[in-house]
């Protein structure tokens, strides 16, 4: 099982990428773009492939296992990837019902065998989706996903699921005036100016409950619900949480 697993889901607009600004030895990283080659929001020095068969990703994970001189990989993001898998090999199948069994089996095979053998830190990225759950009468927060695998929902196969968030300096020096500062959270000046910080929420709030932000027992104190949106920073977590 690979500890060093992350889930990162979030909305249009509100940091996925930009928090893999901050991760150290870029050279080391492996950058698989399954966003048609979008550009990066800054000037990345990652290793980096552009995805154009959704079979290269696990292909790549597998290959790269071991290997000495990748630190860790990128999958960005896994809600293109799915999608890339519909259109490839889903709306072109003669057999529908049988051709959304293999988009199953294509996630389950990648999570449960390429990713969980994996010896680097993973991270995911993903677009999120409200949904309606008749039974609760409520609206989730969920990754985009389609199928069985939209039903169980993809978070099901990682321990570490943040998101990111667009929040008001306010809002956030009203929770810290709550639940204490942390360390992982900085303010900046040019924060104040624009009066909004991207963040990563680490923890379900009171107005997130039907989001499937989720993290084991005791990896994030209650004054690190929001942390600087720095992929580094999780992983540092993750390597203290686990050990090495």
């Amino acid at each position: 099982m690979n500890d060093h697993l992350v889930l990162v889901l979030g909305k249009p607009s509100t940091g996925k990428s930009a928090s893999l600004s901050f991760l150290t030895n870029q050279e080391s990283y492996l950058y698989l773009n399954c966003e048609n080659g979008k550009k990066l929001p800054f000037k990345a020095g990652f290793k980096q492939m552009v995805i154009t068969d959704p079979l290269q990703v696990p292909a790549a994970i597998e290959k790269f296992t071991g290997h000495p001189k990748v630190e860790g990989i990128i999958i960005d993001s896994l809600s293109f990837l799915l999608n890339m898998y519909e259109n490839q090999y889903v709306v072109t199948s003669t057999n529908t019902q049988q051709a959304w069994g293999g988009y199953a089996q294509f996630v389950q095979n990648m999570m449960q065998k390429e990713v969980a053998s994996c010896d680097k830190p993973i991270v995911f990225t993903s677009h999120v989706q409200d949904k309606n759950n008749e039974a609760e009468m409520t609206v989730e927060t969920k990754a985009v996903a389609k199928g069985a695998v939209g039903k169980l929902g993809i978070e099901a196969f990682f321990s570490c699921v943040i998101a990111t968030k667009k929040i008001s300096v306010k809002s956030l020096k009203t929770f810290t005036e709550k639940n204490g500062t942390s360390a992982l959270l900085t303010i900046t000046p040019e924060d104040e100016q624009v009066g909004y910080k991207h963040v990563f929420q680490t923890r379900i709030t009171a107005e997130t409950v039907n989001e499937t932000i989720r993290s084991p027992m005791g990896m994030w104190k209650v004054s690190e619900t929001y942390i600087d949106n720095d992929m580094q920073k999780v992983f540092d977590r993750l390597k203290e949480f686990y050990g090495e």
